[in-house]
């Protein structure tokens, strides 16, 4: 891997994990009534809540503790288990903190730790196939979260200005460009 594509690969990473994907999960949250917040459509579905859970697990345990070396104290069975106990807020400070510990770990990547290897919920993983894992986990999530939002809330829930034919983002805070 070039050292380019490898700064590109870590650079998108960070702004996906960082940027983009939370972005995307607090407009939709924001949308979901307090008290749908940890509904399921059925028994073996999770909520808006058991998804935001599983995101913080996940970035933690792959990138901050599997990548970056911190304790693993992943509690995975606890994401799936919980009915409640946190509100939007406290959700989202959770998943915040978690993306931008991973984002702190990523800026210290290269492309040779990219060819690293890990071991990562017990397999032996390269450090770029575990990035991109997160990310990818972490996109399908964000999809989930969106969908859950648009059942709940139909039409309050809206990414981009299509004025003028061109999709404008809107979720990104001011100034953030989804452009690379």
């Amino acid at each position: 891997m070039t050292t380019d594509l490898a700064s590109r690969f870590l650079e998108r990473s960070q702004y996906y994990l960082g940027t983009e994907y939370p972005a995307k999960i607090r407009a939709a949250l924001a949308t979901i009534p307090a008290d749908r917040l940890w509904w399921r459509p059925n028994d073996s579905a999770n909520s808006a809540g058991n998804l935001v859970l599983h995101l913080a697990g996940n970035v933690r345990q792959w990138v901050v503790s599997g990548i970056g070396g911190a304790p693993d104290v992943r509690a995975r069975s606890a994401e799936f288990a919980a009915t409640g106990g946190q509100d939007h807020a406290q959700l989202l400070a959770h998943l915040d903190a978690a993306c931008a510990d991973a984002v702190a770990v990523i800026a210290t990547l290269d492309a040779d730790t990219l060819a690293a290897t890990r071991t990562i919920q017990g397999r032996e993983t390269s450090v770029f196939s575990a990035l991109y894992h997160v990310v990818e986990h972490f996109s399908g999530h964000t999809g989930q979260l969106i969908l859950i939002a648009k059942w709940l809330t139909p039409a309050a829930v809206q990414f981009y200005d299509d004025a003028g034919g061109l999709a404008r983002a809107t979720f990104l805070p001011d100034g953030a460009s989804d452009i690379a």
